[in-house]
């Protein structure tokens, strides 16, 4: 059995790697570059139907545990990147191109990073093996965006993008292109038996994943019976339970001290997680209870407090948040939070000086810096407030709250030409192109720095064309 399980995981990486270059089409499914493409336009459907969490402790968790798993492998032909969706349904999926997504209810469901772990790694064996892309390729041909719609219904349950509308749930081309895209029993299986050789070699244990598809299973995929099988995308049925009882019955647990000192880094994730983005109401009544059990545990009174500032209770969120730091007093997160609970009640100043200690604690947090360059723009301090915002935008590109308060400080300074460029760009990154050709022209016109005028006319050209792209497929 290890000899086949290392053969099998050999063959789909072989494929994998040497797809784009061997293999006639219909062989391996669609090309590297193509799959690339389609994860792109996969982005862009889930962005505008989703909500993706952008928390540096939550984000780095995951992609932490996720790097574990990848470090095992061979090299990859494209960069692995990990996100997580903000929506209650026990839920994750691959798309081609190495693009992992994980719910934030199923997150919040874990009891600890080894169920993580299981659920990355047979995402992960998923685009190894490019199911994905081999199920596209035997389907009808159908243009990107659309097909990018009808994969964002098969892994989400919503319908795709503009050209399909609802085509999804009542269109036979889409429903009969959804029921290609869903893995089979062969898929799952093969994926299940590469997750386990990439946990053993992580040094996870395979118990993990077997816990977290009972949970799976008991919430049977997306809540509701009602929903056609092939928007079931992993099925979590009795003969992969088997198969990963077998296994554990032969490979040990993982290191207890390993998983003991990983224990408290996926507490502080999971209670961000719940308190911060969670049902607010729900998570103040999960942590006062925990409270009344547990009047010293300073994570339930930081989670309390997530829940409190973002209910309104802000002199209560303080209270309990200064209790949290009294026990967690180098704690670089807790100091974050409870800076930004002072910045909403107005006290600036003391939400500079935590926002400091947490900032050179943790000088990477980007999410830190983007407070406190709130709260020197509140305060006048124009100097300080754009450096913390650049500064914000340096350790994290993707930030683009950043890049909108860098706007406003640059247009209090009378920095037109600055401001014009990172609101231009700050539209951009949210989507909304007229807004963001306005602004970016506007930089252009002001521009006297090659550099940045080169800049410019790069984001301008990639504007221009997806807004022709976007015009062309709004054609009757």
């Amino acid at each position: 059995m290890r000899i086949l399980r290392f053969k099998t995981a050999a063959v789909c990486l072989a494929v994998f790697l040497i797809a784009e270059a061997v293999f006639a089409p219909g062989a391996a499914g669609i090309t590297i570059g193509e799959e690339e493409a389609l994860s792109r336009e996969f982005l862009k459907v889930v962005g505008r139907r989703f909500t993706f969490i952008r928390d540096p402790l939550i984000n780095g968790y995951v992609e932490k545990v996720g790097k574990r798993l990848l470090d095992v492998m061979p090299p990859q032909p494209f960069e692995y990147h990990f996100y997580v969706i903000k929506e209650p349904i026990y839920n994750a999926f691959a798309t081609p191109a190495g693009h992992i997504f994980i719910n934030s209810g199923l997150l919040a469901a874990m009891d600890r990073e080894t169920e993580l772990a299981g659920i990355l790694a047979h995402e992960i064996a998923h685009v190894v093996c490019r199911h994905i892309s081999q199920n596209i390729d035997r389907a009808p041909k159908i243009g990107l965006a659309t097909l990018a719609g009808i994969a964002a219904g098969v892994f989400l349950g919503i319908g795709g993008s503009a050209a399909v509308g609802n085509a999804v749930a009542i269109g036979s081309m889409a429903a009969g292109q959804s029921a290609a895209l869903a893995f089979s029993r062969e898929d799952e299986m093969q994926a299940d038996q590469l997750a386990l050789r990439y946990l053993e070699d992580a040094g996870y244990s395979a118990e993990g994943l077997l816990s977290i598809l009972k949970k799976i299973r008991g919430k049977q995929w997306f809540g509701s019976e009602q929903v056609p099988h092939y928007l079931m995308t992993h099925p979590a049925s009795e003969d992969r339970m088997a198969l990963i009882d077998s296994w554990l019955e032969r490979h040990p647990e993982e290191d207890a001290e390993n998983a003991s000192q990983n224990a408290d880094a996926f507490a502080l994730m999971q209670t961000t997680l719940v308190g911060k983005h969670g049902d607010v109401d729900q998570a103040r009544e999960y942590f006062n209870s925990r409270l009344a059990q547990r009047p010293a545990d300073a994570l339930a009174h930081y989670g309390y407090a997530l829940a409190l500032a973002r209910a309104g209770s802000r002199e209560k969120a303080l209270a309990h948040m200064r209790a949290a730091l009294e026990k967690e007093a180098l704690n670089p997160y807790i100091l974050k939070e409870l800076g930004r609970i002072y910045f909403l009640d107005g006290q600036y100043q003391k939400a500079v000086n935590a926002l400091e200690a947490s900032i050179a604690m943790s000088p990477t947090d980007d999410e830190g810096l983007l407070f406190l360059g709130q709260t020197h723009l509140e305060l006048g301090q124009l100097d300080k407030a754009g450096n913390a915002l650049l500064s914000a935008v340096e350790k994290n590109p993707q930030n683009d709250q950043a890049y909108f308060f860098l706007g406003k400080v640059y247009g209090k300074q009378g920095r037109m030409t600055e401001a014009h460029y990172y609101l231009g760009v700050y539209y951009q990154e949210k989507g909304e192109l007229q807004n963001a050709l306005f602004h970016l022209s506007r930089a252009a016109e002001g521009s006297h720095d090659a550099l940045r005028s080169e800049a410019i006319d790069r984001r301008l050209t990639a504007l221009k064309t997806e807004l022709e792209r976007r015009r062309k497929a709004a054609r009757p």
